[in-house]
C-alpha cells in the first residue's frame, strides 16, 4: 500500500510516516517510480509505535526494543528485557505520579465544593 493509504488507515499523518521511517522505526519498499510501499503488518507495527509512544517511550529506545519484537534471539533478548523493565519501571513511576496529582486534585475539588456550600447559604 501507499503512504497515504497506510496514514488513512492508521490515522498517523504522511510526515510522521516519514519520520518514522528515518528513525528505524518502520520500513518500506520502492516502486520503480520512487513511491514508498507498505507490507499490510506495517499498520499493526504503526499501531504498536503509537501505544509506545503514548505511554512515554521515544522513538530511540522504540528503535532498541523492535528487534525483539521482530525477531527474538538469545544475543538482544537479555538487553531488550532490561530496557523494557527500565521503561516500565518508569512508567510506574509516572503512574504514582499521576495518581498523587488526581488525589491532590479532588482535595481541591472538595475544598471548592463545600466553599460554594458555605456561599450560598451565606
Amino acid at each position: 500500500m501507499r503512504i497515504g493509504e497506510l496514514a488513512a488507515r492508521t490515522g498517523v499523518s504522511v510526515r510522521s510516516l516519514r519520520y518514522y521511517e528515518e528513525q528505524g522505526l518502520l520500513t518500506s519498499l520502492r516502486s520503480p517510480s520512487g513511491h514508498r510501499r507498505y507490507a499490510e503488518d506495517q499498520v499493526e507495527r504503526i499501531r504498536l509505535i503509537q501505544r509506545l509512544f503514548s505511554a512515554g517511550l521515544s522513538s530511540r529506545t522504540i528503535v532498541d526494543l523492535l528487534p525483539c519484537i521482530d525477531s527474538p534471539a538469545e544475543e538482544t533478548s537479555a538487553a531488550a528485557l532490561e530496557r523494557m523493565r527500565q521503561e516500565r519501571d518508569r512508567l510506574d513511576r509516572h503512574i504514582e505520579d499521576l495518581i498523587r496529582t488526581r488525589a491532590e486534585l479532588d482535595d481541591l475539588i472538595a475544598a471548592n465544593r463545600a466553599h460554594q456550600r458555605q456561599l450560598a447559604r451565606a
